[in-house]
């Protein structure tokens, strides 16, 4: 595996994280980012040299834009013997167009969403779901098997993206959810550690109530996984459930409430900061 060529493109939250864990295995690692990050280990300036010759190339972007300027710059470089991981979070008709580019070039493709924040990548328990050819993921599944826990195969190419927004929409309204009745119990004079010790009793307890009490409690909103992306999911998935003729009113009303928290200027903070939008804030 040392020899394996991995170019990591996007060194956000995760894909920092991911390249990291792969350098620390000795892998020969190649990570780029669209905003310089010389200091970064083994970083590399140019990302048509990041990929050439790369056995895998995982992008980890923002969203379908950001995948796009990439697939301009590196789509020369793409050829047979590779694979090209998509892991951004995007919609079914931008991940079929992405990976007709790819294919093109003789290159494979899978379609690669995950679950799973900071936290999780550090600690290598990212959640992939793959859609693709399986003789593909088989190839992919020593290196995306050091980042994660469980690899999902959900099928063809479109699935995994639709699931990984299904999932996203499900964690918005949870997320809604526990600020809301943390703020009613605010409100009337029960103390945050009341609350929290009857939730862990309740069925209402959930993972994201777990990873966002301590953020929560502290009132720490530094980015775990950002209101600005979170906000991006839910437009990606209403999109997706319009092309197929389905109305999603409670993520339309979710989204709603992640508008107004990119409204305040917190786009680049936790999505529990959203609970500042039911605090008396003062006028400004």
């Amino acid at each position: 595996m040392e020899t394996t060529k991995v170019a990591v493109l996007g060194l956000g939250i995760i894909g920092s994280a991911w390249a990291l864990n792969l350098i620390e295995d000795g892998l020969n690692v190649r990570p780029w980012n669209r905003t310089p990050q010389p200091d970064f280990p083994h970083f590399e300036a140019d990302a048509l040299r990041a990929v050439d010759g790369a056995d895998l190339i995982i992008i980890v972007v923002a969203d379908p834009q950001a995948v796009e300027s990439i697939l301009d710059t590196i789509e020369p470089k793409l050829g047979s013997g590779q694979i090209v991981v998509q892991s951004s979070t995007i919609s079914v008709a931008w991940s079929k167009q992405f990976a007709e580019r790819i294919e093109k070039t003789g290159a494979r493709f899978l379609e690669a969403p995950f679950t799973g924040s900071k936290l999780a990548a550090q600690a290598r328990q990212t959640v992939f779901y793959l859609a693709g050819e399986a003789s593909t993921l088989d190839d992919a599944r020593p290196v995306l098997g050091r980042l994660s826990k469980t690899i999902l195969h959900i099928g063809p190419l479109g699935t995994a993206s639709t699931l990984k927004l299904a999932m996203n929409l499900n964690i918005a309204a949870i997320a809604g959810a526990l600020n809301e009745g943390l703020s009613l119990c605010r409100q009337n004079g029960i103390t945050d550690e009341a609350f929290f010790d009857a939730l862990h009793q309740n069925v209402a307890r959930s993972g994201v109530s777990d990873l966002k009490e301590p953020k929560l409690l502290a009132r720490d909103y530094s980015a775990q996984f950002s209101v600005k992306h979170m906000e991006k999911d839910l437009r990606l998935a209403l999109e997706t459930a319009q092309e197929s003729g389905l109305e999603l009113p409670e993520t339309q009303a979710v989204r709603s409430v992640y508008q107004q928290g990119l409204a305040h200027g917190w786009g680049d903070d936790d999505f529990s900061a959203l609970i500042q939008l039911l605090e008396h804030l003062p006028a400004s």
